[in-house]
C-alpha cells in the first residue's frame, strides 16, 4: 500500500533559506529522509501567510525523495492558538479529502504545528475522521552530529493492540465496579451486571439516572458512590445533596427543593437557597420520588431541562446545572396511570433506570456483605466482633432460606449484625447469639406479613393466635375471612370459595364445609361478621 503523510507546515522548525538550512533538523523534510519510511504522498497544510516556507518545504523534500509527490494545500483560520477555529478548519479538510483505504495508508505528522493543532489532529484520528495512525519526528539525540535527519515513531491509536494500556484499562474498570460496590465481592449475576451498566453511565453520561428497588435494598448508598467515582474523576465539582421526598409536604416541600424569598409565607423570615441551588455542579438524589407532589414535579421537569427553577415568593429565576439520580420503590409507570406522577417527568427520568434487586433475591451476596457489616460496625463501634465457624454457618444457613424474608433487605442485615455484635460476648459471635436474632428476626417478619395483609385476620383471632399460625394458614384463613365479610350468609361464603370444587361433587354442601373448616380455629361465622 502507498503511504500518505498529512502534516502542517511548521513556520519555525521547517523554516530555512540557503545552504545554511540543511544543517539543522527540519520535521517536515526529516519525514522523506528516512531510509525505511517511503512515501509516496506529502499533503501539507500551510497558512497563508506561511505559502513562502510551504513552497521552499516542497521544493526540499522533492530533491531529497523525488519520488514522493507533495501537495500544499492552503487552510484557513485566523488564529492558530483558537481550538474551535483550527479543529473547524481541519475537520472541514478531513471531510472533503478522498480517503481510499484499500489503497492507500495515512500516517498524520503531529510533531509540527501548535499545541492546539497537534491536539486537534490527535483527536480526528482518534475519533476516525482521519483515518490515520500518528507519525510523531524527534531531532537526533546527540546535538553535535552531522547527520540531521533525526529520528520518528509511529503509533497506532487501536488500543487493543496494546496489551499493558488494555490490562490498565481494565484493571481500573474492576477498581471503578469495586468501588461502587464499596468493596463487596459480590456474586450475583443479576446485581455485578447492573453494577457494570451503571459505571458506565456514571462515567459517559450526566443524564438523570433513576434508581429503582425495595426499601434497603442500597439505593442511596448507590447514589452516594456514584457521585463519588465522579468525584474522583473529576466529572462533579459540587457537592452530594440527599432528600427523601416523603418528608416533603405542602410549602415546605417547594421551599425545600426550590428555595425562597423572605416573606413568601408564614414562618419565611429569611431567604433559603433550597436543595436544587446547593447541588449546583453537583448531583441531586431524590429518594422516593414518586411522593413528590404533581406541582413540585412540573418545577423539578423544568429544572432538569432548563437548569432554571423559580423560587416560592420569588420573581427572578434562579439557576443550578446539577445532575439527578431519583429512587423509587413504588411502580411510577402505574402511577402515571393513576394520575399520581407526571408522564413527561418520568420520560424525562427514565433514561437511564436500573431496578436493584432485594437481599432476597441475592442471597449468594449475603455472604460478602455480613462480612461488609461487620468490618462497618468495627469501623463505627471500635469492637472487632466476629463469629465462630458453627454460628456463621448456622446464621448464613437461616438467611439463606425460605425463612430468610429480608423485608427490608440490607436495613435488616445491618441490625441484624449490629445486634448479634454487640451482644455476642467477648465480641465472639456464638450458636446462642445466631439462634436469639434468627427467632427475632421471623417473628418480627410474621407480625409485618400480618400487618401488610388486610387486617381482619388479626381483628378476628387477636395478634397473638394470628401468628402461631403458619404463614400458609395465615394467607388461606386471611382469604376465607374476607370473602365471609362481603357474603349475605354462610352458604354464599361457601359457594363462592368452592365454586370450582363443587361442581365436580353430587351433592354438595358448601355452607357445611365452610363451618367445618372454620370450627379448625376456633371460629364460626357470628364471630367472624359480628
Amino acid at each position: 500500500m502507498k503511504s500518505v503523510v498529512m502534516g502542517i507546515v511548521g513556520p519555525v522548525l521547517d523554516r530555512g533559506a540557503g545552504p545554511s538550512r540543511w544543517e539543522h533538523w527540519r520535521p517536515s523534510v526529516s519525514v522523506c529522509q528516512q531510509e525505511d519510511l517511503l512515501v509516496s504522498r506529502f499533503e501539507l497544510l500551510y497558512q497563508e501567510s506561511f505559502a513562502k516556507t510551504a513552497k521552499q518545504v516542497r521544493q526540499d523534500i522533492q530533491s531529497v525523495s523525488p519520488e514522493t509527490e507533495v501537495r500544499i494545500t492552503p487552510i484557513s483560520f485566523k488564529d492558530p492558538w483558537d481550538f474551535q477555529d483550527v479543529y473547524a478548519s481541519l475537520h472541514d479538510f478531513c471531510k472533503s479529502y478522498p480517503f481510499n483505504e484499500e489503497e492507500e495508508e495515512y500516517l498524520v505528522h503531529i510533531t509540527t504545528g501548535t499545541h492546539v493543532a497537534q491536539i486537534c489532529l490527535f483527536l480526528l484520528a482518534e475519533t476516525r475522521h482521519l483515518p490515520a495512525k500518528l507519525l510523531q519526528t524527534s531531532p537526533p539525540r546527540r546535538k553535535h552530529t552531522a547527520n540531521v535527519i533525526g529520528n520518528y515513531q509511529i503509533i497506532d491509536l487501536d488500543l487493543s493492540r496494546y496489551d499493558r494500556i488494555a490490562s490498565r484499562f481494565q484493571r481500573e474498570l474492576r477498581e471503578d465496579l469495586s468501588f461502587l460496590k464499596s468493596g463487596i465481592e459480590t456474586k450475583s449475576p443479576l446485581f455485578n451486571a447492573i453494577i457494570e451498566r451503571i459505571e458506565k453511565v456514571a462515567i459517559h453520561s450526566d443524564a438523570p439516572i433513576l434508581l429503582e428497588g425495595p426499601t434497603g435494598a442500597g439505593k442511596s448508598h448507590l447514589a452516594r458512590r456514584i457521585y463519588e467515582l465522579k468525584s474522583a474523576r473529576r466529572e462533579v465539582e459540587g457537592p452530594f445533596v440527599e432528600v427523601n421526598c416523603a418528608t416533603l409536604r405542602g410549602d415546605a416541600a417547594m421551599s425545600t427543593l426550590f428555595g425562597h424569598k423572605k416573606g413568601a409565607f408564614t414562618g419565611a423570615q429569611r431567604d433559603r437557597a433550597g436543595l436544587l441551588n446547593s447541588a449546583d455542579k453537583g448531583i441531586l438524589f431524590l429518594d422516593e420520588i414518586g411522593e413528590l407532589g404533581l406541582d413540585e414535579q412540573a418545577m423539578l421537569l423544568r429544572a432538569i431541562e432548563e437548569k432554571k427553577f423559580l423560587p416560592v415568593g420569588s420573581d427572578q429565576e434562579e439557576e443550578s446545572n446539577f445532575q439527578l439520580i431519583a429512587g423509587t420503590n413504588r411502580n411510577l409507570k402505574s402511577w402515571v396511570a393513576k394520575g399520581e406522577f407526571r408522564d413527561d417527568l418520568l420520560a424525562r427520568i427514565n433514561l437511564w433506570t436500573f431496578c436493584l434487586p432485594g437481599l432476597k433475591d441475592r442471597k449468594e451476596d449475603i455472604a460478602p456483605n455480613l462480612d461488609y457489616e461487620l468490618d462497618q460496625f468495627e469501623t463505627t463501634a471500635g469492637i472487632h466482633a466476629r463469629f465462630n465457624k458453627e454460628a456463621r454457618s448456622l446464621f448464613l444457613d437461616f438467611a439463606r432460606s425460605t425463612d430468610g424474608l429480608w423485608k427490608a433487605n440490607f436495613r435488616d442485615l445491618n441490625a441484624a449484625v449490629t445486634r448479634m455484635a454487640t451482644l455476642a460476648p467477648g465480641a465472639r459471635i456464638n450458636v446462642e447469639t445466631v439462634k436469639e436474632e434468627t427467632d427475632r428476626l421471623k417473628e418480627s417478619w410474621q407480625v409485618e406479613a400480618a400487618e401488610e395483609a388486610d387486617s381482619n385476620l388479626i381483628r378476628t383471632l387477636g395478634r397473638k393466635r394470628a401468628l402461631t399460625l403458619d404463614r400458609f394458614d395465615q394467607v388461606q384463613l386471611e382469604e376465607v375471612i374476607r370473602v365471609c365479610h362481603e357474603s349475605r350468609s354462610l352458604s354464599d361464603a361457601g359457594r363462592t370459595l368452592f365454586s370450582v370444587s363443587r361442581e365436580k361433587k353430587k351433592k354438595s354442601n358448601d355452607a357445611d364445609r365452610l363451618r367445618k373448616y372454620l370450627a379448625k380455629f376456633d371460629l364460626d361465622w357470628a364471630r367472624i361478621t359480628g
